[in-house]
């Protein structure tokens, strides 16, 4: 069945890691943040000593600080400002959601959702969906996708290759390398510091995706909808082979993979009858997987005792967490008429604290929720 897959993979594209000047040492950083203020951060402290201490402060408060001055906001959003707290051990993580056309992200130190600026690659009535959102070099990538119309147009759609950076220090969107190949519904992974993508679909159909994984230092490749082997494609040698199918239950069912540290495979799958489950697997390839527990839904309903079918939520893995994101449920009522209602909800839990214990993060705020069309996490790392 995989006879043709070049066909499918046309090319794996990369964009290569950059350089966020790690060798500069502290005091260094340090003297190169004094240089892009006028006067003292805190009046009455020593600079070191106030640098110190709003150096400390989660990225989720970033805001409220450049709110204080311009000053502040210029140190806030320096490149050697990030340098001096990641070589510190102040290193922080963002989540990143995107649901309603608007991209927002959360900062679990502050349990707080913020808006990102607007991405310049987006034109009103345009609607932006089947692109990928990944996470490299300390910055979130929105790639490829299809722009569809939400008015009567000579195109009712068009599929693109650009590709947009935004850095969350600096809180700017930029145009970066674009894909050789516009593409929609595609894979994408990040493996080892380089983004890979491939297969395509021709339009916005809703039938059929591919999916990518970052897993064991190869990026693998999934189709929706078929019951195939698996595509993986290694970086050190350069190859694509087949591997076992290691994937849980028909494509064509609504679920989705994280992995996790030591290459620990989590799964969230929406049951038939309404309800999420998280399901895991040994870490050998050979075991079946098997449930965790069950995902709260968030949502009861007076008029019906069964628990509402959620679909659309978003799934990420950040930190030593996992997050369920959002989604909608249908809404019935009693003469039988209703609608998708969206959820706001964020429900957290520890995989390996059996059994599975949830709590709930900050919702999202309006008008983000509902259906997540895409999402990543970016977890900085304090240089050697």
């Amino acid at each position: 069945m995989w006879e043709g897959v070049n066909n499918y993979f046309t090319e794996v594209n990369k964009f290569e890691q950059g350089d966020r000047s790690e060798s500069v040492d502290i005091l260094k950083s340090q003297a190169r943040i004094m240089g892009t203020i006028e006067q003292s951060i805190i009046p009455g402290l020593p600079d070191d000593l106030a640098l110190r201490c709003i150096s400390k402060l989660s990225h989720g408060y970033h805001g409220k600080l450049e709110c204080v001055s311009k000053d502040w906001r210029d140190l806030v959003r320096c490149e050697a400002y990030s340098c001096y707290k990641a070589r510190n051990g102040w290193s922080e993580s963002w989540l990143f959601a995107h649901s309603n056309n608007q991209l927002v992200a959360y900062d679990p130190d502050a349990d707080r959702w913020h808006p990102l600026p607007r991405n310049e690659a987006i034109q009103d009535g345009w609607d932006h969906s089947g692109f990928a959102c990944v996470c490299v070099s300390s910055c979130l990538l929105v790639i490829g996708g299809c722009y569809v119309s939400s008015f009567p147009r000579e195109e009712p759609f068009v599929v693109t290759n650009v590709v947009m950076r935004f850095d969350p220090f600096k809180k700017e969107w930029k145009m970066v390398a674009g894909m050789r190949t516009p593409r929609t519904r595609f894979a994408c992974a990040a493996v080892s510091g380089k983004v890979y993508v491939a297969g395509a679909m021709p339009g916005p159909e809703m039938n059929c995706s591919w999916f990518g994984l970052s897993y064991k230092g190869s990026f693998h490749v999934l189709r929706a909808g078929e019951q195939i082997s698996t595509q993986a494609f290694s970086p050190l040698e350069m190859t694509w082979s087949t591997v076992v199918d290691i994937w849980p239950l028909p494509r064509k069912m609504n679920y989705a993979v994280q992995v996790m540290k030591d290459d620990r495979l989590y799964s969230i799958v929406t049951q038939v009858l309404g309800g999420s489950l998280i399901q895991t697997r040994d870490t050998d390839d050979e075991g079946e997987w098997y449930t965790l527990g069950s995902v709260p839904c968030g949502v009861v309903l007076p008029d019906d005792p069964r628990e509402p079918q959620v679909l659309g939520h978003g799934f990420a893995a950040l930190r030593d967490e996992l997050y369920v994101i959002g989604g909608r449920f249908l809404k019935l009522e009693k003469s039988g008429a209703g609608g998708f209602e969206r959820l706001s909800v964020v429900r957290v839990c520890d995989p390996l604290v059996r059994p599975l214990i949830w709590r709930e993060a900050k919702p999202m705020y309006l008008p983000a929720g509902g259906p997540i069309t895409g999402c990543a996490s970016l977890e900085e790392s304090s240089p050697p």
